[in-house]
């Protein structure tokens, strides 16, 4: 059954139940909360009689509506001239299944419409059918909540509530609201939902305060295009209705930062909708993935479109415009326009290096890092760009958003989903280029703190809420919100302890470095299965970290810890992490640092395979658990080696080291290698993956090497223990985990090894056979000395990937003529054997616009086929003049 679900209070929440149930009800100041005293209506009597003076001159009032004497008492209410807050809220009783027993309220009494100075009403968990007529008379109220009724609608005078400001309703039986409804100016929170409304008045698009309006759970069919004028707007929610299209005009709301259109009947989809960074579509008949999310615009259909092939690394834009499409998956729209003269866009994909790309906490790396160069580059018109990225198992708490790198530091552009068949594209428009990927993270909700205050809540759990009161800062200022839901089953995975729980943890952070001038009121759920009435506070901790989320403390002495049935609220004045536990545990700051670090774990197995054509060249792979089966199957034919690991636990974005021991060598003229050391970053969607070659420290000739590769979290140690190799010492070991391999005994070589001129060691081959016209060993040299520096793209296309065109590039650094030689013979050294080899080399130079060598390769071998026929003619076994000879004889 549904629990309470409290949407607001601005004026504050102040009940002190705990206090009052130990000294009795009392008036605390100008506030008198007696609604979580037994017999509260009784005692508001008592002290009517024996403290008067004191009673009308209260300012806040709460009073549980689940009492008999709920109705006399309201009575004497307007008595109480002063009263700013009145809490007549029912909800506080249970039934036999645990719901929440309604209020006895159905009606007031109309002399509550002298309460001139009353500006908050809440009504809500009532018997309400009707809305009371002294209500429209409260000409000071600017919030009203009247949630868990069963109001029928709303009054035709509705309108002359011209200060509101929050005004809720949700769960009642509301079909249709009054035209009056337009007059609330100054209105800025509505939320109508879970009710039965079918259509809304065109005058609700006279709510220009608005700033968050909540229709879901209704049976709306349409909208009105009105509401395109509410441009306060920041938030629509018009999810779980009956809606077969939307206006287009809501694509003019400039504010607007969500727009949840989800469990709708939408078939009809307006491209201005569609190209809204913040739209929610999931769960409608055509399905998320199935919607026809184009990523192009009216304007785009008429450029013309390039298709770049495999290996071009470049493309031309003119002032006519153009759509590119790359074979990776990434596309471009460029509008007429947008560039004055023709540019050459130049482009490459790589892996990010962990010294540069910085992800925050519970960020998830989906992409592989993509520059566009010219840097910096400034286009007339924003130009558009999709990239595609890895899939992860849910984004519902997550949003997914394209980053970009301006030399200096990393920034979050606007960015949505949209769908191009089956694969999901990252979409954003930018002014110029630089470095872009794309990264999932915690979704952010964010507010603009003006001076007259505001609230912000989580759209991943809307019990998290945030209440700035007036004066909390002189100039406005940003507020952002993130929140990490964590399972029950997490938490006693990782503790081994039932009695544990916590509440969702939320980070909430700004853009000023100046703390708030008033405390700020912060609402957190109760961990799952707590309410208020059976909280131990002797187990109730409330942990603050810093921004880097390194270490917690325990503030629960040094705020005022206040409990509803489903929340706890308390105040600060500065912003970082909060998180609030229930534990009989004593060190629970411990407890929390090693449950975070747990929440931002994978478990991976580390991979160490030995080429089976060249037992020197190893693969080396940290893998995602669920990912080890379908990677081995993929390497099985071309590499073998030792089972996995076991089962590692890393950090998304962790470094660690690969070390070879007995006996086995890595080559150190690398980038990544220190001290004969292999550095990695672990990124949970790419591939962690090294190619090395291995060299022995003993002589081969007479035996084989057996050594091992150890993988290490930071430096190696010293002296590595025994036991390394059979067992894990714990998660937080520097060791992780030990993976034998094997070189074999050398053969004896026929021939010495040819030396280029750069020292590099050639082996002895030939590329094609006699029949089809042979490459030799010496035509390859001659062929490699009229490469210049673009082997880089004959590398490419010759099917070398990016990463072991760096390997090659690093391994023979300041040295061109090397660089070249060593891509040339590895591709001959691995193609040798293939029938095809000799036209795949020569496509390749002809895609990498080197025709001259192509038709170079083309006169050697057509050379040597004729060779070949006149060797074969001269011996008499040419097959074609032996058939003709036959032929004449038996003529």
């Amino acid at each position: 059954m549904a629990e309470p679900r409290e949407l607001g209070d601005p004026l504050g929440e102040d009940a002190s139940g705990a206090a009052a149930a130990v000294t009795g009800p009392c008036v605390a100041g100008n506030r008198l909360n007696i609604d979580v005293y037994p017999d509260g209506c009784r005692h508001f009597f008592k002290l009517l009689e024996t403290r008067r003076e004191e009673v009308v001159q209260v300012e806040f009032l709460r009073l549980n509506c689940n009492e008999d004497l709920i109705t006399s008492t309201l009575i004497h209410i307007p008595l109480l001239k002063a009263l700013k807050s009145l809490v007549l809220k029912g909800g506080h009783a249970r039934d036999e299944v645990g719901a929440c027993r309604r209020g006895l309220l159905a009606s007031l009494p109309q002399e509550l419409a002298c309460l001139y100075c009353l500006a908050h009403l809440d009504l809500s968990f009532n018997s309400f059918s009707v809305l009371p007529p002294c209500i429209t008379e409260l000409a000071s109220l600017t919030s009203l909540l009247v949630g868990h009724n069963s109001l029928q609608g709303l009054p035709e005078d509705f309108g002359r509530l011209t200060k509101l400001t929050f005004f809720s309703a949700m769960k009642n039986q509301i079909s249709g609201l009054p035209q009056s409804i337009g007059q609330l100016a100054a209105l800025q929170t509505l939320d109508l939902s879970e009710n039965a409304l079918e259509t809304l008045p065109e005058e609700m698009g006279n709510l220009r305060s608005c700033t968050e309006l909540d229709l879901s759970g209704n049976r709306l069919t349409g909208i009105p295009s009105s509401l395109a004028n509410l441009q306060s707007l920041r938030r629509l929610h018009l999810h779980s209705n009956l809606l077969v299209t939307v206006p287009a005009s809501l694509a003019r709301l400039s504010n607007l930062s969500r727009l949840d259109l989800q469990n709708n009947r939408l078939r009809v989809i307006p491209p201005e909708i569609q190209s809204s960074p913040f739209v929610h579509l999931r769960g409608n008949p055509l399905g998320e993935p199935e919607v026809p999310l184009q990523p192009d615009d009216s304007i785009s259909e008429e450029l013309r479109t390039l298709f770049l092939a495999a290996g071009e690394d470049r493309f031309t834009v003119t002032p006519e415009g153009c759509k590119v499409v790359l074979t990776c998956g990434v596309q471009f729209c460029f509008p007429r326009g947008a560039v004055t003269s023709s540019v050459t866009i130049c482009f490459q994909k790589c892996f990010p290096d962990p010294q540069w790309v910085k992800l925050k906490h519970h960020d998830i790396l989906l992409s592989q890092a993509l520059e566009l160069q010219p840097h910096g580059i400034e286009f007339q018109e924003e130009v558009r760009i999709w990239m595609p990225y890895a899939s992860t198992q849910s984004l519902r708490e997550r949003e997914v958003i394209i980053r970009t790198f301006s030399g200096q530091k990393w920034s979050d552009l606007r960015s949505k989903v949209e769908w191009k068949g089956k694969m999901r594209l990252a979409c954003c428009s930018v002014p110029h280029f630089s470095w872009f990927l794309v990264v999932s993270q915690l979704v952010v909700n964010e507010c603009s703190v003006p001076r007259e205050g505001t609230l912000l809540f989580s759209t991943v759990n809307p019990d998290i809420k945030v209440t700035f009161p007036h004066g909390a800062t002189e100039e406005p200022r940003t507020v952002m919100l993130q929140v990490l839901p964590v399972s029950k089953e997490e938490l006693l995975e990782i503790t081994d302890d039932p009695e544990t729980l916590a509440s969702p943890l939320l980070c909430l952070s700004q853009n000023s470095t100046v703390d708030f001038l008033q405390p700020i009121k912060i609402q957190l759920p109760l961990p799952p299965g707590l309410t208020g009435l059976t909280l131990d506070w002797s187990k109730v901790h409330l942990l603050h970290g810093d921004q880097n989320a390194q270490n917690w403390n325990d503030i629960t002495d040094q705020v005022v810890l206040e409990f509803t049935h489903l929340f706890a609220l308390f105040e600060v004045t500065h912003f970082s992490w909060y998180w609030l536990w229930y534990t009989t545990k004593a060190y629970i700051s411990g407890i929390a640092r090693e449950v975070y670090k747990r929440l931002r774990m994978y478990q991976v197995n580390f991979i160490a395979l030995q080429r089976k054509k060249d037992p020197e060249q190893v693969l080396l792979q940290c893998v995602p658990k669920h990912k080890v089966d379908p990677v081995l199957k993929k390497l099985h034919d071309r590499y073998r080696g030792p089972e996995p690991s076991d089962v590692v636990e890393m950090f998304e974005g962790e470094q660690f080291f690969a070390a070879f021991e007995r006996g086995i060598n890595i080559d150190a003229d690398r980038p990544d290698c220190i001290d004969g050391r292999i550095s990695f970053s672990f990124y949970s969607h790419l591939k962690n993956v090294k190619e090395i070659y291995i060299t022995s420290e003993v002589d081969r000739k007479n035996t084989a090497v057996k050594g091992q590769v150890s993988f290490y979290r930071g430096a190696v140690p010293e002296n590595i223990p025994e036991e390394a190799t059979r067992k894990r010492k714990g998660p937080n070991s520097h060791w992780l985990a030990t993976l034998p391999i094997k070189l074999p005994k050398l053969k004896s070589q026929g021939n010495e090894l040819p030396v280029a001129k750069s020292g590099f060691s050639l082996p002895p081959l030939n590329l094609g056979s006699a029949e089809t016209g042979y490459l030799t060993q010496s035509n390859l040299l001659g062929i490699a000395g009229r490469i210049g520096p673009e082997w880089q793209t004959i590398g490419l296309n010759l099917g070398f990937s990016y990463q072991q065109i760096q390997q090659i590039k690093y391994s023979n650094r300041e040295d061109l003529s090397a660089q070249i030689l060593d891509m040339l013979f590895s591709w001959a050294q691995q193609n040798r054997r293939t029938p095809d080899c000799i036209d795949r080399l020569i496509g390749a130079m002809k895609e990498s616009g080197r025709q001259d060598i192509a038709d170079e390769i083309e006169a050697i071998i057509s050379l040597g086929r004729q060779k070949y026929r006149d060797s074969i003619q001269r011996v008499g076994l040419d097959q074609e003049s032996s058939n003709e000879d036959s032929a004449i004889a038996m003529a």
